[in-house]
């Protein structure tokens, strides 16, 4: 079994950023993996991908150019920094990791319980 786990979200005035991270742990991840994120009354939606070696990564339109994943093997963990943020960024992100996929970041099987980000004056 795989345990996510979100943290680095907060309150954060336009303009401003952030750098979320997601340990993941129960055994070692070599997978693909992402971000994911709610906005209050609104569906989820794909944010940032990343595959299991880091060679290829995707984002969303709204947010390419100003938030950048990554992740770090060693350490089982996988981060997004955050820069420029909108009030439209406000939501819960959740990170979502593949089970079996090395690219596909966009089908995932393990889900942590989110961190709220949210971006006002």
């Amino acid at each position: 079994q795989v345990q996510l786990v979100e943290s680095g979200g907060g309150l954060v005035q336009p303009g401003g950023s952030l750098r979320l991270s997601c340990a993941a742990s129960g055994r070692p991840l070599g997978r693909a993996m992402g971000w994911f994120r709610q906005a209050p009354g609104k569906e989820r939606e794909f944010v940032a991908g990343i595959s299991s070696n880091g060679g290829r990564t995707g984002y969303a339109t709204s947010v390419k150019g100003r938030f950048t994943i990554s992740r770090d093997n060693a350490k089982n963990t996988v981060y997004l920094q955050m820069n420029s943020l909108k009030p439209e960024d406000t939501a819960v992100y959740y990170c979502a990791a593949s089970a079996n996929s090395y690219n596909d970041y966009i089908s995932m099987d393990y889900w942590g319980k989110g961190t709220l980000v949210t971006v006002s004056s």
